[in-house]
């Protein structure tokens, strides 16, 4: 035997490629395990709130039922969180929100319980549940990012760009495509007002490159801003470079700050061409072009795509316009904030 720790021993040949293999099934094995017991997890209390609503129904249970239960099963399994009243009621409003149990060991069995109290309190539909129950499972959205992606209406915007992907992708790279486009874009956590300029979007774009991601959805990762390309000894700027992992192809963004014009269409095809000239590989895919704008006439926009042989997206964007009138009165003036500071200032000195 050895005397020399583990640590310094020389591994053999192939050692460490074995080791990288055990790594990972290992992490899947641990991961496989957590689903396993989130799922079950999930279906109990499902059943529990399934036999609460029965027994409502059917032997004219009461509401008080609920709190005698809750105290009884705190009091059997003291160890187990879970049980208190409020849950149980959230069990009860997660049997009702879900009538089939095979629903609930798919999609949503694969959600932790906070991910499933947020489908139910903020989705009254069920597809519209179960929609964003897949696409949480399919982004692992944590409860916050679910929240904030119901709340902007992700998925009736997915998809809603205009594009004429039909006509210069091949299937199903074209469905692929128009998918991961969106319209409109929301862009509220730029904090910019709505006549704030190109240079400015892309500025505050790239400084919270973590949330326009967010934004942009599954597949794009950043590349840069004001990307050179020399095209016969003149210099010509991108102003936003992507690439799509799952389309396996560049995304060339541009962003004009007023309302769409067909001509916009000439300038982002030039980039198209130049970055499947000099950027792009054999092994990528076409480029691809997306012009966000302010505005746009969805009817010229169609037409202007009409005759294009590259494949590009018109869509537009919003900026702090975008917030609900309400959390726009909501929010506290000017006046009020230096009211309000003025009046901290001057406590010290009253005390």
């Amino acid at each position: 035997m050895s005397d020399k720790p583990a640590s310094l021993i020389t591994p053999p040949d192939g050692y460490g490629d074995w080791l990288a293999e055990l790594k990972q099934r290992i992490h899947a094995s641990q991961q496989r395990a957590t689903l396993a017991v989130n799922r079950e997890l999930i279906l109990l209390y499902w059943q529990i709130g399934r036999d609460i609503l029965d027994r409502q129904v059917e032997q004219g249970w009461g509401a008080k039922v609920i709190e005698r239960l809750a105290f009884d099963l705190r009091t059997a399994f003291p160890e187990i969180k879970g049980f208190s009243r409020a849950n149980l009621m959230y069990m009860r409003a997660f049997a009702d929100a879900w009538t089939n149990d095979e629903i609930v060991q798919q999609a949503v069995g694969q959600l932790p319980w906070g991910h499933n109290l947020v489908l139910i309190s903020k989705l009254k539909a069920p597809a519209e549940r179960l929609a964003y129950a897949q696409a949480a499972v399919e982004n692992g959205w944590s409860r916050n990012v679910l929240v904030m992606q119901i709340e902007t209406r992700l998925l009736e915007r997915q998809g809603a760009a205009v594009t004429n992907f039909d006509a210069n992708l091949p299937k199903p790279q074209s469905d692929l495509a128009r998918e991961s486009l969106k319209d409109p874009y929301r862009f509220d956590f730029l904090s910019l007002s709505a006549e704030s300029q190109e240079r400015d979007v892309e500025k505050a774009l790239v400084r919270h490159v973590t949330e326009f991601l967010l934004e942009l959805g599954a597949g794009f990762a950043f590349v840069g801003r004001q990307v050179l390309l020399d095209v016969g000894g003149e210099e010509f700027f991108l102003d936003l470079l992507f690439y799509h992992l799952k389309l396996r192809c560049y995304v060339v963004i541009e962003l004009k700050t007023g309302k769409f014009k067909p001509e916009h269409l000439g300038q982002l095809g030039f980039y198209l061409a130049a970055v499947d000239r000099q950027v792009k590989t054999e092994l990528d895919a076409p480029t691809i072009g997306l012009l966000l704008c302010k505005s746009k006439n969805s009817v010229v926009a169609e037409y202007a795509l009409s005759d294009k042989s590259q494949p590009m997206g018109i869509a537009e964007y919003k900026l702090l316009e975008s917030l609900p009138t309400e959390l726009q009165t909501g929010l506290p003036s000017i006046e009020r904030l230096e009211q309000e500071l003025a009046e901290i200032k001057r406590r010290p000195d009253e005390a």
